[in-house]
């Protein structure tokens, strides 16, 4: 397997992110929401997704949460194994600092990269993951579809047992985050029209059982825009973590 290259070191980002001097100001503000358009870089967006966790630590701006696309990519967790790989050479691979072992990002799917204080939020990183899973249920739900968890496999499922039928459950949404003084940065990532065959070059979350695969929304019958669902995100996030305003996406350096 070749070597994993991890994110720049240095990057700059404006707007939407300005040093304030009073500390308490921010913690009074609603919750940054930015959408970018396009498709970002993967290591300029964690270089940047990083500085702006570090700025939210020293109280120099606010908590955000970040809505993007990457082009088609593998991202390899803190507890990735490397014959989860199965096609090196397919797509880039990312050696990234979120828990969790391989997933896919690319374009049709909503990454949501969650940038929030816990320590203003009761420093409890399981609830944080469970409130994290019930903002997925919740959009989902937006669609009438039932998202579910499960003990022991991380994400939101969907059952596709069909009566009479053999088990089948589907990942329609993974989680993966990192807690740096309980300043939380990566997310989310729902499925709402990727390539689905794009899954095929890892063993996504590092589960291989036939029974459970990927699924995402347009996958279920639902040909939902990616404005609507992230539509159905923004409202589903503020019944949880509280209101949001609009904010001004941050913009990564360009890497040498």
């Amino acid at each position: 397997m070749r070597a994993l290259p991890g994110p720049p070191s240095h990057t700059m980002f404006q707007p939407g992110f300005s040093p304030v001097k009073d500390k308490r100001e921010m913690q009074k503000l609603p919750v940054g929401w930015a959408v970018s358009q396009g498709r970002i870089a993967y290591p300029a967006a964690v270089a940047a997704m990083e500085a702006r966790a570090e700025a939210i630590a020293r109280g120099e701006a606010g908590e955000l949460v970040w809505l993007l696309e990457h082009d088609p990519l593998y991202t390899a967790g803190t507890s990735a194994k490397p014959h989860d790989l199965k096609e090196a050479g397919r797509f880039p691979v990312f050696k990234t600092g979120r828990g969790g072992e391989f997933t896919y990002h690319g374009p049709g799917q909503r990454v949501a990269y969650v940038m929030l204080d816990l320590r203003e939020r009761g420093r409890d990183a399981r609830k944080f993951v469970r409130d994290l899973e019930q903002w997925i249920i919740d959009t989902l739900d937006a669609f009438n579809i039932k998202g579910e968890r499960r003990c022991g496999r991380v994400g939101v499922w969907v059952d596709r047992t069909q009566p009479g039928g053999s088990e089948r459950e589907d990942k329609i949404a993974a989680i993966g985050i990192r807690l740096r003084r309980w300043i939380s940065f990566h997310g989310i990532a729902l499925n709402v029209e990727p390539d689905l065959s794009h899954f095929a070059g890892i063993t996504p979350c590092g589960i291989s059982d036939p029974r459970y695969g990927v699924t995402s929304l347009v996958d279920l019958g639902l040909p939902v825009t990616m404005e609507e669902a992230d539509l159905a995100l923004k409202q589903a996030f503020e019944g949880i973590f509280g209101e949001t305003r609009s904010e001004q996406p941050p913009v990564p350096s360009a890497t040498p």
